[in-house]
């Protein structure tokens, strides 16, 4: 009797054991939109979203979070600039790898489509473009101080990450040059 109550408390132990390792590792497959969302409000002004391709390299900086969505680039960028959009707070600055313009159907015969569709889901937004290795630069200096939040997809297409910066929705350079001004004049 005492074997069999042993085994029980042994296997209660481990199952136990069991469900608390599969909460402190959630599916991020499944639920990256979960996260994002609960992040939006967190992030600000200087904070970035990187939504990269599958090659991008794991960060080692401690402001840097991964999530891997397990999805394609292009979905996981519409759905992050959809709820970046729907924020009262802040607005995207995009970025994008300068090499991508030189990739051509030779070396990369579905680059046409994934630039159209890249198009469409950006619009009318100014898209900034960067040496690959630059981007580094700025997400090391950033994330020393401010949140980095790389969303990680199935994309195969060099090159095809998508770097958002966060800048203030409510207050504009012009009005925080304005404002600059007035403290000048006041001293």
């Amino acid at each position: 009797m005492k074997r069999i109550n042993l085994l029980l408390v042994t296997g209660s132990f481990i199952l136990l054991a069991s469900c608390i390792q599969k909460e402190k590792e959630p599916d991020t497959q499944s639920d990256w939109k979960q996260q994002l969302n609960k992040e939006i409000p967190l992030l600000g002004h200087r904070n970035w979203i990187l939504v990269v391709d599958k090659a991008f390299p794991l960060q080692n900086s401690e402001g840097v979070i991964t999530i891997d969505t397990g999805d394609d680039l292009l979905g996981v960028l519409q759905y992050t600039l959809d709820q970046v959009g729907s924020a009262s707070h802040i607005k995207p600055i995009i970025f994008v790898d300068k090499e991508l313009d030189f990739i051509n159907r030779k070396l990369v015969p579905e680059i046409d489509d994934y630039r159209k569709s890249l198009t469409g889901i950006i619009g009318n937004s100014d898209i900034q473009e960067l040496l690959h290795d630059s981007v580094f630069v700025k997400i090391d200096a950033a994330s020393k101080l401010f949140k980095t939040l790389v969303l990680k997809t199935n994309e195969t297409i060099p090159y095809s990450s998508v770097f958002i910066q966060l800048d203030c929705k409510y207050w504009s350079p012009d009005q925080e040059s304005q404002l600059r001004e007035l403290m000048l004049k006041r001293n």
